[in-house]
């Protein structure tokens, strides 16, 4: 006997069975994997952390 797993799908929330029956998991839909999508392309999501990129100020006086 093969244990399902459920896991909640990140956008909406609803039980998605974690497996080859779930195309989109971990999310339940196309449509909920293409909004959390787009939060991460528009930068409404984003993780903490220092800037890597140096601002074009501080960019043009280093150059040589």
């Amino acid at each position: 006997m093969t244990k399902t797993t459920l896991v909640n799908c990140p956008e909406c929330g609803k039980p998605v069975i974690w497996g080859e029956e779930s195309p989109h998991r971990p999310f339940c839909s196309k449509r909920c994997q293409q909004l959390d999508f787009g939060g991460w392309a528009t930068e409404s999501f984003s993780i903490p952390g220092e800037n890597v990129f140096l601002d074009e100020e501080s960019d043009d006086s280093t150059r040589h």
